[in-house]
């Protein structure tokens, strides 16, 4: 909360201060302290925001008016109190003129008010308004206190916070959806969405968060819930600004906040250990357990999918938000491979949209029975060693071949290793060889393609064969070099 204005000492009777010169804005002006001098040149003494008190004794042959008011108004003084009778009879006309021509609020002190009651009564209203802040803040507490206890104690606590600070307060997951907000509708559609999407950044990117933001016209603070590593949802107020006692009002919502989700975290963990059990089960291809104990599971054909950079908790709750409003069922576990999402073949291309939300790799099964759940997994960790980002489908990754599966890592380790002597002997060995191969091992095309003659050909592959110590008149170890071409780093 700002400071007392000098329209607030205007209006103290007991001061009978009475306004000069100054607009409604100037003089609604907050005023950190009220203080007097005489001095010609009082601004290296100065503060921002200070009511300034004279009884105009540098006027007297030292300085202007027009000079030392344009000192005050650069110094960024709030406003001049000028006390009548002790050396001026009446404000000087050309202090006024000066005041008015900077928009510095003037005012006139008469002699009965003393410079120090001024300064009293700026003080007292100062430390009265102190006081009532944290008479509220301390009554607001307690109101929170008694909301926690309260069945949906988050709800009420909300709702309660949002009314104590007559702004819109609302509470967001750790998928960043909004789950509660008071009122409803606080803010404009356009706020909202760019609310939305800096709250998905910041959860996303595991950054606490304790800042003011602007979106579409509306101050929005906003306050991360958890710790980097485990954001369990943000809190977002929408107010151009918290004083103290604001602020510690929401720490404590912080804090119950915390808790009460530490406490369904607690609930989820042993949710999730179950589902783990679960999944042994299922890979069994064994679904009557999971029936029993979850009472349905999704409807087959059934995808398997394996995400093995996924937070689960924020994908559980995204896809629980998603059943919800789309009434899709899946089944999620964790695995050491990763989140474990089996879920109807109708329902695929959710895992698109989740592998763009979050950002992460995930490989799918083609549609199975769960009988066959154990081979749909495995087929979900082979589309996953294609490595590409977003979705990888085994059916679209075993459609460009077996040989398109040895390009993995290790593969193309084996394949440098066995190549290296070859490479080592003729760099346009390897060449030779690949081309030789794409004509069925026919020496005439081949060497026709490759510019040279048979006979120089022949002589290249018995070399080749040499090097690689692999009979290569023989179909196996051709396959096998094929193969070697096929999962080399530079092939």
């Amino acid at each position: 909360m700002p400071d007392p204005s000098l329209r607030e000492l205007l209006r103290d009777p007991a001061l009978a201060l009475r306004l000069v010169s100054g607009s409604d804005e100037a003089v609604d002006r907050p005023l950190r302290w009220v203080h007097s001098t005489d001095l010609a040149d009082p601004t290296p003494f100065l503060a921002d925001d200070l009511a300034l008190l004279t009884t105009g004794g540098q006027f007297d042959g030292q300085t202007s008016p027009a000079e030392y008011v344009d000192r005050l108004a650069a110094r960024g003084i709030a406003g001049l109190g000028f006390g009548t009778g002790v050396r001026h009879p009446e404000v000087p006309v050309a202090l006024v003129a000066a005041c008015a021509s900077v928009g510095l609020p003037l005012f006139e002190v008469p002699y009965a008010t003393p410079f120090i009651a001024v300064a009293r009564a700026h003080a007292e209203a100062v430390a009265a308004q102190a006081f009532a802040r944290r008479s509220w803040a301390l009554d607001t507490q307690r109101a929170l206190a008694a909301a926690a206890l309260r069945p949906h104690g988050l709800v009420a606590i909300i709702a309660e916070l949002g009314r104590r600070l007559d702004a819109w307060v609302a509470m967001f997951d750790a998928a960043g959806a909004l789950t509660l907000e008071h009122p409803p509708g606080g803010i404009s559609p356009a706020a909202r969405a760019e609310l939305d999407g800096h709250v998905s950044d910041v959860l996303a990117r595991g950054a606490e968060a304790g800042r003011s933001v602007v979106l579409d016209g509306h101050a929005v603070q906003l306050f991360t819930l958890g710790r980097s590593r485990g954001l369990r949802g943000a809190i977002a107020i929408a107010a151009p600004g918290l004083d103290s006692e604001a602020r510690a009002v929401v720490t404590s919502v912080i804090a119950m906040a915390g808790l009460a989700l530490e406490q369904t975290e607690e609930l989820e963990d042993a949710r999730r250990r179950l589902h783990t059990q679960l999944l042994v089960s299922l890979l069994a291809d064994d679904d009557a357990l999971a029936r029993r104990v979850l009472g349905t599971l999704p409807a087959s054909p059934v995808i398997v999918a394996v995400a093995p950079d996924a937070a689960p908790g924020a994908l559980e709750e995204w896809w629980e938000r998603r059943r919800a409003e789309r009434g899709s069922r899946a089944f999620l576990a964790s695995s050491p491979e990763g989140v474990v999402v089996c879920l109807p073949d109708a329902d695929a291309a959710l895992l698109d949209e989740a592998a763009e939300r979050f950002g992460i790799r995930i490989g799918t099964s083609e549609g199975v029975d769960y009988t066959a759940f154990s081979h749909a997994h495995g087929q979900a960790l082979s589309a996953l060693r294609r490595g590409e980002p977003g979705v990888t489908r085994f059916a679209e990754a075993s459609a460009s071949g077996i040989l398109a599966a040895l390009r993995t890592d290790d593969a193309g380790l084996v394949a440098q290793s066995r190549l290296a002597p070859l490479r080592a002997a003729d760099p346009d060995l390897e060449h030779t060889l690949r081309v030789w191969l794409e004509h069925d091992a026919r020496l005439d095309p081949a060497a026709s393609a490759l510019g040279i003659h048979r006979h120089t050909l022949r002589s290249r592959v018995a070399q080749a064969s040499r090097l690689l110590a692999l009979d290569l008149s023989a179909f196996p170890a051709r396959a096998e070099l094929w193969a070697l071409l096929q999962a080399s780093p530079t092939a």
